[in-house]
């Protein structure tokens, strides 16, 4: 049976507060709506406002290093485009305000700068006006290999930078960057690779930037690390890393030439290399005579066990990674039988090392001169 309420009867005053309690909190929501709705409308017209006619800039002063080629004949328009597909600036907006602000603008020069991404475009323009050492004069190769009075008369000829001028930059070695591990000793240090030679640059300038490389390489492939791993220390690590690098030309052979040296090592034996003579007697050959292996030079590791007192050759990257993460094997010897090919082969005895002797010999008798120079 349903219970009809008494229309003369009020509501309890506890009922009544609950009612309008629920009406104010929709008031308050509904409030609260409004003002954050028209807030978020503010914001967002106020920053509208805010950036309209806003140029777009980078902030600067700039990001990663990169080469700019500005060609012959080039327009401050075209420059503009330039930096902007290789993303030195944000917009070309921004360039043509700093254009506009800057006299000098039209002293921009052909050639090719050092600078960098991100920059602010008054930064750009500036670098470009009084590029200093940023301007970048030629480009010069060191090859691999070298060792370093080699790689100075490199540079003396690619550089056109005098030799006194390197001699005296090589007598304060503290000044070159080198690791702490090098204790000042720059054989080995200097990096193989293409560098920009810039107007500022100098004799130190440019040993540093091969410094400079070398350790950017080395951090790359965790030498280091891989030193601890190998329970060596990274200045031997660069050792045999310039040895690899002398004893075979072919990147498939490397890291086993690494485990050949890394065995004869540990088992205490010498390393018997013709490499290493060579580097100590000066010699011009691929090859050594007993005479030369008779050498008193500590370098002369037929007659001394262990590691030479240094590198014998800048190594380039791959023979760094050969040295730092050598292949799993028990070879203890090497022979490259074919100097036309560069073919490497292995041995684990003596037995087999002296038939892969016999191979080569038969390969230099039958290509006079091509052992012995």
């Amino acid at each position: 049976m349903t219970q009809m309420l008494d229309p003369e009867v009020k509501p309890s005053p506890a009922r009544e507060i609950a009612h309008k309690g629920k009406g104010c909190l929709a008031v308050l929501v509904a409030t609260a709506v409004l003002v954050f709705g028209g807030y978020f409308v503010y914001d967002k017209a106020s920053n509208f406002l805010t950036t309209l006619g806003e140029v777009p800039d980078y902030p600067g002063p700039g990001k990663a290093a990169i080469t700019v080629t500005i060609p012959e004949g080039a327009s401050l328009d075209q420059i503009g485009g330039i930096l902007l597909d290789a993303d030195v600036i944000k917009s070309t907006k921004a360039w043509s305000e700093a254009v506009d602000t800057e006299i000098r603008a039209t002293s921009v020069q052909a050639g090719r700068y050092i600078m960098k991404t991100q920059m602010k475009a008054v930064d750009a323009l500036r670098l470009l006006i009084n590029p200093g050492e940023s301007r970048v004069r030629l480009q010069f190769t060191i090859p691999e290999g070298l060792r370093l009075t080699s790689q100075i008369d490199a540079l003396v000829k690619t550089t056109k930078i005098k030799r006194a001028d390197f001699e005296a930059a090589l007598k304060k070695p503290q000044l070159l960057g080198l690791p702490a591990y090098a204790r000042n000793r720059p054989e080995g240090f200097f990096f193989p690779d293409t560098y920009e030679l810039t107007d500022e640059s100098t004799a130190s300038s440019t040993l540093r930037q091969m410094v400079t490389q070398y350790r950017a390489v080395s951090q790359q492939i965790q030498l280091e690390t891989a030193a601890k791993q190998l329970k060596r220390s990274p200045y031997e690590v660069l050792i045999v890393a310039s040895i690899i690098e002398r004893e075979v030309n072919k990147d498939e052979y490397r890291a086993r030439v690494a485990r050949v040296l890394y065995n004869r090592l540990e088992k205490g034996v010498p390393l018997g290399l013709d490499s290493t003579v060579i580097y100590a007697e000066k010699l011009k050959t691929n090859t050594t005579t007993p005479k030369d292996r008779a050498s008193k030079s500590p370098y002369n590791t037929y007659t001394h066990k262990g590691l030479p007192p240094g590198p014998i050759s800048a190594p380039g990257r791959a023979a760094l990674e050969a040295a730092a993460g050598p292949a799993s094997g028990k070879w203890l010897y090497f022979v490259t039988v074919n100097f036309d090919t560069g073919e490497t082969k292995f041995a684990n005895t003596a037995e087999e090392f002296a038939k892969l002797q016999q191979e080569f010999q038969q390969w230099c008798q039958g290509h006079p001169g091509r052992c012995d120079t």
